[in-house]
């Protein structure tokens, strides 16, 4: 079965996308947070201001324009035509860090409602800047970081209340 990716961009426009297409594209890195994209013989400068692994999400500037972009693979899809959901699945009791990295910031405190997909805090991991979010609505019970922390991969974040 030949992969495809479903793209979807701010929410809205939705778009299959083949793998061999991707593979195709004329992607240069410029940097870690910058890469240089020639399309239709039209050059852009690609800036990655976010990137969410757990839900497959970036923010990115192209020519002063933001976009979100979501990228979904084949199971991905299966998954949402079946009208399942991997995080309704599981109850998620725990935030780990996904990588090793530096606490720049945390947006939540003790006792805070969070409903899924808030900012719990931001992790610097290789000179980028990652939001690291709620996997589900809850009230935060500790908060096992302080902003200026190296973390290591897998370490506990945040708890919430059961």
């Amino acid at each position: 079965m030949d992969t495809n990716y479903t793209v979807k961009i701010n929410q809205q426009s939705k778009q299959q996308i083949p793998a061999k297409a991707i593979a195709e594209l004329d992607l240069v890195p410029v940097n870690e947070q910058l890469v240089h994209l020639l399309h239709n013989n039209k050059s852009y400068l690609v800036e990655i201001i976010e990137q969410d692994f757990h839900q497959k999400t970036y923010t990115l500037k192209v020519q002063g324009n933001l976009y979100k972009v979501q990228i979904n693979n084949n199971l991905d899809q299966l998954i949402e035509s079946m009208g399942l959901s991997v995080t309704s699945a599981k109850h998620v009791n725990s935030v780990k860090a996904p990588m090793p990295g530096l606490i720049l910031d945390i947006a939540v405190k003790k006792g805070d409602m969070v409903k899924e997909n808030d900012t719990l805090l931001i992790l610097e991991a290789m000179k980028m800047e990652n939001s690291i979010t709620s996997p589900r609505e809850g009230v935060i019970k500790t908060i096992n970081v302080s902003k200026g922390d190296a973390v290591n991969k897998s370490q506990l974040l945040v708890e919430f209340e059961s």
